[in-house]
């Protein structure tokens, strides 16, 4: 009988100790409406969850432009806003790289990420891209066609292992594959665009830095989202992301989650 209570009372222990470990969910978007994905559908997701806390992909003054009403284009903010209507205790947070595009423009990233990428469509179609060149670049091209497909399915198909494990792919293919042809090629090194304080920076160097500043974003908003399920425990975490970003969250989560949460899909 003493065992057995005993072990009534550790296994009641262990279920309230899983009832009140805090869960996230990371819930991969697409920004703009959409027949398949719009504010509707989103709300309907976060009434499912009911998340104690809304995280959202902006900095600190984007948070701002969304609380006083500025910006409400994105399928994000306005389900989001719809769901507070509903709950007006939930707390919502930024986790975003502070700053991001000022930081992206001051250093140069911006523009140069696209035109690099423009000259070597150019390249390519031009028919002056190497063999092994047209190789990486056919495979970026099929990669992001292959994931705008799924983009037209419901969103359970680009929240998922097998979407992000492409998404990984994808994502490396443009910021480590196309930067072999970047930094391979003279084109890259003698075109150049004009930072904001009047400094010349070629489209490799600034390619070189977007590649790097990938890797910054998406550990600092893991690192974001983990210090807002230290500072609230026990709560039910939403973060909304572009579905890009899934798959790097998820895995710098994990990396980083000492065990006080578990992470969760919504359709679970």
């Amino acid at each position: 009988m003493k065992h057995t209570l005993t072990a009534f009372l550790l296994l009641l222990t262990g279920f309230c100790f899983s009832q009140s470990k805090t869960e996230i969910y990371v819930i991969g978007n697409i920004h703009d409406s959409v027949p398949n994905y719009h504010p509707k559908i989103l709300f309907e997701i976060l009434d499912k969850v009911k998340p104690d806390i809304i995280l959202h992909e902006v900095d600190s003054q984007g948070m701002k432009d969304y609380e006083n009403g500025i910006k409400i284009t994105e399928n994000e903010i306005k389900a989001s806003n719809a769901y507070l209507k509903k709950y007006p205790k939930t707390l919502r947070f930024a986790f975003d790289f502070e700053g991001r595009n000022q930081y992206r423009k001051d250093r140069g990233m911006v523009p140069t990420d696209n035109l690099s990428v423009k000259l070597i469509d150019s390249l390519y179609k031009a028919k002056q891209l190497a063999p092994s060149e047209v190789k990486i670049y056919e495979n970026f091209n099929n990669l992001t066609k292959d994931l705008m497909k799924i983009a037209e399915l419901a969103p359970e198909n680009f929240n998922n292992a097998t979407t992000d494990q492409l998404s990984g792919k994808r994502q490396n293919a443009q910021y480590s594959e196309l930067l072999k042809i970047i930094e391979a090629r003279p084109e890259f090194a003698k075109r150049f665009v004009v930072k904001p304080n009047g400094e010349k920076i070629s489209y490799r160097d600034g390619f070189k830095l977007m590649s790097g500043f990938w890797d910054l974003r998406n550990q600092t908003m893991a690192k974001n989202i983990n210090k807002v399920a230290e500072t609230h425990p026990g709560k039910k975490i939403v973060v909304l992301t572009g579905f890009l970003h899934r798959y790097y969250i998820l895995k710098e989560l994990k990396r980083i989650n000492d065990g006080k949460y578990l992470t969760k899909e919504f359709y679970d």
